[in-house]
């Protein structure tokens, strides 16, 4: 079965740090994938290097069998990614309602199941600050309002990054709630996020990286019991 994304092989520089070493990830439609690692191990740096904000120097990238290694991040888009990123990025100077409706559109097969209606379904807090502006928001309901933008999109693989770092518990509590209802509607995920404890949770299968290589590929059922090597790799 052709996977929904596949990385093969990925070396990926900044100037002339070598990030990346190697690298493979597939991320089949309907699976949840967990990305760990230390601050500075290459997370970020493959999920920009697959949503094509880096380019990798070597290596391949698939998007539905199609080759994206150097796609533009709407190439990517368009094929059904979508990307929350660490710090949110939505626009300060529109409204809540007017953030979700300028990116709403069907899905890569024409589906429209995330629909606006649904996303305040899903984010009531964000029914009462339709009119407010994007800055005029808190932490958490910024971060609730990139998540249900991404949804907007209708896609397949939601990507995202640090979704609950800076939030207050029971945001973060809210945030995994949602995280949890959007992985039982099928749509697949790759999680990045320091709280491993709930990524292996929320995961079918965690990939972790030290210094720029995947070190560790389990199901994550199985890795949350291998304290050892949570304690090699993520120094908890």
């Amino acid at each position: 079965m052709t996977a929904l994304v596949q990385a093969e092989g990925l070396h990926t520089y900044y100037g002339e740090s070598h990030i990346l070493h190697g690298v493979d990830l597939r991320i089949d439609a309907g699976t949840s994938i967990g990305l760990l690692g230390r601050n500075g191990m290459g997370k970020s740096t493959l999920i920009r290097s697959i949503m094509g904000h880096v380019r990798p120097a070597r290596g391949s990238i698939t998007v539905r069998g199609k080759n994206c290694t150097r796609a533009a991040p709407h190439q990517v888009s368009r094929l059904g990614v979508a990307y929350v990123p660490e710090g949110r990025g939505i626009f300060p100077n529109l409204n809540v309602r007017e953030n979700l409706r300028v990116a709403a559109r069907p899905g890569f097969d024409g589906r429209s199941d995330w629909t606006y209606e649904r996303v305040l379904e899903t984010f009531p807090r964000l029914t009462e600050r339709l009119g407010h502006g994007g800055q005029q928001l808190s932490g958490g309901e910024q971060q609730m309002l990139a998540i249900g933008r991404a949804l907007m999109t209708n896609p397949d693989l939601l990507i995202l990054d640090e979704a609950t770092e800076g939030l207050a518990p029971l945001v973060i509590a809210e945030i995994w709630r949602i995280i949890g209802t959007i992985r039982d509607s099928g749509v697949s995920t790759l999680i990045v996020d320091r709280n491993y404890r709930k990524v292996l949770a929320h995961t079918d299968r965690c990939v972790v990286l030290e210094k720029g290589k995947v070190v560790e590929e389990k199901d994550s059922a199985t890795l949350a019991g291998q304290t050892e090597v949570l304690a090699r790799y993520l120094g908890v």
